[in-house]
């Protein structure tokens, strides 16, 4: 890990010092060498030796850290390179991918495109905090001003000397050499865009001088490990000032910290970035629906899908104070007109025609069928086929998603024809063509873990709409999960509701989401006694990322390898 940071160091500097060699320059190139391959971070192992991971930047993290830093009204364009799942989550994958040379050009062009918005003269007054002596020439002092304040945002801690110098040169060339103290800047932080610095969430390990012998994470580390967990983003200027000052290496000044992160509003942009990882709401990106089965299934619905799951979530565990196992047996959430057309329910919008589609409060009744963030669209259809539903694949992802529990994967000869075949007479309903083809020995043992589950969704059908039947058959959705067993979603909401491992899961994907890896075997007592906090706090989800973020685990590291 240490290799590679200094590897990560080293690319900017590069780029940089080509910009120093030539005077000026109007284009920035790292070469391949100087890159963070797939390959090396890859190989990275999963739980460092010293506690620490290199994670790169999700696309809701940089476009949030850029919308903080420069305001809304950047556009970003461009395309982000994914980052793979690992154990459930986008947030372990992170650390464990580099960067690609094409993925590299992607935000090069992004980091040009924000630079030259920042600069332009409907940005840079507000933006750039103070105004260079002449337009038309460098300005060392106000380059400093500003590039010091925008890079300590981005790599989330001051530029040391040496980094503020190179930008700062960098600058003074390119405006020297077009007469344009903007084009300079622009450069600049052109550069710092691309700087691992900034794509890379870096952190920093340090002798401890309180424990000889021991080590830490530095304060700015700290931070942004905070930062990202309750918000997100990079930290704001007073988590920075409380690194700076060494608050945050005290009990007291943590503690201030942590409870000022939670009581924020941006606490709720925390929360709905773990569950749409959670839940992997980034498949939505490919997610297809057959338009002559389902006309209305597009991109919009698609869109509202994710935000209706996020606001019911977000108004149970946060605006309420809620009860996470709630979260399947809920009657309230919240509804477009657009969105409950696809539903079938009537939802009367408060504005005028042509007024953009606002969110309405929507509460079923005691014996709906729609009961729980499982019978969301979000769920239902993002695990179906684009024609037709599949028990087994929303089974599997209740298993996998919610109870932690991983399903092997289907040998490679297995014959779907009897699943697939919806038009078969002899077998109309979905759990009679999964009864047909289970009868085959090697399928027989996957399906008594996920059909059981699944089937019990299957009044919604694969766009999310409810039904009753399936090809003139009255649908049977009745199913168990271990002991307990039930008749219909609503039920099987309340099981998952009951089951241990549905808050076992919870805590298990919480701490692997704040240390970017799973915990390993010598954290388990830590992981135990976080389950046995949130059961007592009721299983509110803010106090769980508190405890997390307030244990000693969170921030523990060793000495990193060949030292410090």
């Amino acid at each position: 890990m240490i290799n590679l940071n200094k590897r990560l160091r080293r690319s900017t500097a590069s780029v940089l010092t080509a910009v120093l060699a030539c005077g000026a320059i109007t284009s920035v190139t790292m070469t391949a060498s100087d890159k963070v391959t797939a390959a090396e971070s890859a190989s990275a192992p999963a739980g460092p030796s010293n506690g620490v991971v290199i994670r790169r930047l999700t696309q809701k993290q940089y476009e949030q850290i850029i919308t903080d830093v420069f305001g809304p009204g950047i556009k970003i364009g461009g395309r982000f390179e994914p980052i793979p799942r690992q154990e459930g989550l986008l947030q372990v994958g992170a650390g464990r991918v580099g960067l690609t040379s094409s993925g590299f050009e992607q935000y090069d062009g992004m980091s040009r495109t924000i630079a030259a918005q920042v600069i332009d003269p409907n940005h840079r007054d507000v933006l750039i905090p103070c105004k260079p002596a002449s337009a038309t020439a460098a300005d060392d002092a106000c380059a400093t001003q500003f590039l010091s304040q925008a890079g300590r945002a981005l790599y989330r801690r001051p530029l040391t000397q040496a980094e503020l110098t190179l930008q700062v040169t960098a600058a003074r060339n390119v405006a020297n050499n077009l007469k344009n103290f903007y084009s300079g800047v622009e450069l600049s932080l052109a550069s710092m865009l691309v700087a691992p610095q900034f794509l890379f969430r870096q952190e920093i390990v340090e002798a401890d001088p309180d424990n000889r012998g021991q080590f830490r994470l530095d304060a700015y580390s700290k931070a942004s490990r905070l930062s990202f967990l309750f918000w997100n983003t990079t930290p704001d200027h007073q988590l920075l000032a409380a690194a700076e000052s060494g608050k945050l290496h005290t009990a007291k000044g943590l503690d201030a910290e942590i409870n000022r992160l939670i009581a924020s509003p941006r606490l709720e942009a925390g929360v709905r970035a773990y569950f749409a990882d959670m839940l992997g709401f980034d498949y939505f990106a490919s997610l297809a629906k057959d338009g002559s089965i389902y006309p209305k299934f597009t991109g919009y619905v698609s869109d509202d899908a994710q935000e209706q799951t996020l606001r019911t979530i977000t108004d149970l565990l946060i605006n309420n104070k809620g009860d996470y196992r709630d979260l399947f047996t809920t009657r309230k959430t919240f509804l477009t007109p657009l969105l409950g057309s696809v539903y079938g329910v009537p939802v009367v919008q408060n504005k005028p025609n042509g007024y953009p589609q606002t969110w309405i409060p929507v509460s079923y009744p005691d014996g709906d069928p729609r009961a729980g963030i499982l019978t969301h669209v979000s769920f239902v259809a993002l695990h179906s086929h684009p024609g037709r539903t599949s028990p087994t694949i929303r089974g599997k992802a209740m298993r996998e998603m919610i109870l932690c529990q991983k399903v092997p994967d289907p040998p490679g000869n297995v014959n779907f024809t009897v699943v697939q075949d919806t038009t078969n007479p002899l077998y109309k309903t979905a759990r009679e063509r999964l009864n047909a083809h289970a009868t085959e020995a090697m399928c027989t043992g996957c399906h008594k873990i996920t059909d059981p589950l699944g089937l019990g969704l299957e009044n919604f059908d694969s766009a999310g709409g409810f039904r009753t039947s399936e090809n003139g058959a009255v649908l049977d959705t009745s199913g168990s999960l271990n002991a307990a067993t039930f008749k219909d979603a609503p039920g099987l909401g309340q099981a998952i509701h009951d089951s241990p491992a549905a808050t076992q899961c919870l805590v298990k994907r919480a701490a692997s989401y704040a240390l970017g890896r799973p915990t390993t075997a010598a954290e388990a007592d830590w992981a135990k006694a976080l389950e046995t906090s949130f059961a007592q706090n009721g299983y509110r989800f803010p106090d769980l990322l508190k405890r997390i973020a307030t244990s000693p685990e969170f921030f523990r590291v060793t000495a990193p390898e060949g030292g410090i």
